[in-house]
């Protein structure tokens, strides 16, 4: 009977705790239920409800037992340790909830704006904007609930205290180490706020030319035209000069160097570059012009400039052009290829 009598008040706590979870879960899920038909119209209130769903699974029961935990009698054995397990829990499931608000948001936002369209430098900008802005968020939230759950452990706290008035040589590491942490979220922020790159940005950094495919917290990840991948620090990029080749439009002109003979005549040239281009889809109708740029005692440097819509585009209809060109100099023009000249001989006998 002493038994009964010792177990009777935490049996019918856990009774409570039951019955709480159960009414939780069934709040949830009529919670989930409403949310999704209220949401379903809006593309960002929708994503953030089906983010936050998992979630908010855990953190409602979580948060009813701890309301009944607090409403149960003093008298209970480890009833204090319980409950600070269940509040570090719920603090740690409520950041989650927190960074999965975050994310659902920005996924929201990019679906709002697809870049998969001919002209998507206004959805470029603002998907760039929120990948940034999303992870230093997450970032923000995650140090706060970690603060948060700190803050609950008595010893934590002393630690921390102890660190904050001895300061010195403990402070100097510290902030040595974090100095690349906070440098990178820093430079992530200039990024979102000043977007020198965006994501699907086309640029050229260190001689390698790539798009921007991913920009992270602390680093751009860059696909080459051979699909490597090249991983420059937020940080570089602000301190050092790059290309960007799709800062306000794709738009680009291209050119095309071919060495000829002085005899060469240009306007075979001229008409064939003109009808390669207006053949090819690749040109987008702005620019064909040949032109002499220069000349050595062995021929004549011509250059013609073509425009395209984007950089991959014009890659292509250089390509094409200058195949068209030597091939008609090959067929029609042979004798008129670049050739080196040279005097032989005491009678000065020209080849």
């Amino acid at each position: 009977m002493t038994l009964l009598q010792t177990l009777s008040p935490w049996i019918n706590t856990a009774w409570a705790a039951l019955v709480a979870v159960v009414l939780a879960l069934i709040g949830h899920r009529i919670g989930r239920f409403l949310l999704l038909r209220i949401t379903r119209h809006t593309t960002v209130l929708d994503a953030v409800a089906r983010s936050c769903d998992r979630p908010a699974q855990f953190v409602l029961p979580l948060a009813a037992l701890q309301v009944v935990w607090f409403g149960a009698s003093e008298t209970l054995p480890r009833l204090i340790v319980l409950r600070h397990v269940n509040a570090v829990v719920l603090l740690a499931c409520i950041t989650w909830l927190g960074m999965r608000a975050v994310r659902g948001a920005t996924a929201g936002f990019i679906k709002l704006h697809p870049a998969d369209v001919a002209d998507n430098l206004q959805a470029r900008r603002i998907q760039t904007q929120a990948r940034v802005l999303s992870r230093t968020a997450q970032f923000a939230v995650l140090l706060v609930g970690l603060a948060l759950i700190l803050m609950t452990i008595p010893g934590a706290r002393q630690v921390g205290a102890s660190l904050l008035a001895s300061a010195g040589v403990a402070g100097v590491v510290a902030g040595l180490a974090a100095k690349p942490v906070f440098g990178n979220l820093i430079a992530g922020l200039q990024i979102a706020l000043a977007q020198p790159i965006r994501i699907d940005d086309v640029l050229i950094v260190k001689g390698e030319w790539g798009r921007v495919e991913e920009i992270t917290g602390s680093y751009v990840v860059l696909k080459i035209w051979d699909e490597r991948r090249l991983i420059i620090p937020l940080q570089w990029l602000i301190e050092n000069p790059f290309e960007n080749w799709t800062r306000t439009t794709s738009q680009i002109i291209g050119t095309v160097f071919l060495w000829v003979d002085y005899g060469m005549p240009l306007e075979p040239l001229r008409a064939e570059a003109k009808r390669v281009c207006e053949a090819t889809p690749e040109w987008d109708g702005r620019l064909c012009l040949l032109q002499v740029t220069d000349t050595s005692p062995q021929g004549v440097q011509l250059r013609l400039l073509v425009t395209s819509r984007s950089s991959g585009e014009n890659w292509d209809l250089r390509c094409a052009v200058r195949e068209a060109l030597v091939t008609l100099m090959r067929r029609d023009y042979p004798q008129f290829l670049p050739r080196m000249r040279a005097e032989l001989g005491h009678e000065g006998r020209q080849l």
